[in-house]
């Protein structure tokens, strides 16, 4: 009787616990787009590729701010056509900025941004990968209505947004 008791329980706690989850709303359309608030262990990246399929966003461009986990810079090499990572742990994100556009494979998010550290030092450039840490990412994003792309252009291997110079 006390392990069948102890199970409800658990079974209690897993369903509340799920269901607080699910009321924590991680964006609301705005006029111009959408703002969101992501939260502490949120994968930044994988959140606004989420918010540009499930919303259709046929491009964008998005800034932000906020206290990140972790964030991982790439220094392109041009020679060796590929990037360098540097991760940084536990920093303000001063400035986040970039886009949303589509590739072969889905939403193609392009992002750069400004970091620092407990002694104000700066830390930037593209952003490889970002996980929010304690307290939030809030992130305005403005809306187009012309689908853009992206593709892959050589020698430098560089995945560039496509522009159609036709009005």
């Amino acid at each position: 009787m006390k392990s069948i008791s102890a199970l409800l329980f658990t079974l209690f706690l897993v369903i509340n616990l799920s269901a607080q989850e699910k009321e924590i709303c991680r964006y609301t359309k705005t006029p111009t787009g959408f703002l969101m608030v992501l939260r502490e262990g949120d994968d930044v990246i994988s959140r606004i590729e989420n918010l540009a399929k499930t919303e259709n966003i046929p491009s964008a461009s998005f800034t932000g701010i906020g206290f990140a986990a972790d964030v991982t810079f790439g220094f392109y090499d041009f020679n060796a056509k590929k990037f360098n990572p540097k991760t940084f742990k536990k920093v303000e994100m001063g400035s986040l900025t970039g886009s949303i556009a589509w590739n072969e494979k889905g939403a193609s998010i392009h992002i750069h941004g400004v970091a620092t550290d407990d002694k104000f030092k700066a830390f930037g450039g593209h952003i490889l990968s970002m996980h929010v840490g304690t307290g939030s990412i809030e992130i305005y994003i403005t809306v187009s209505d012309k689908k853009l792309e992206r593709k892959i252009e050589q020698p430098l291997n560089a995945n560039v947004l496509q522009l159609s110079c036709q009005q």
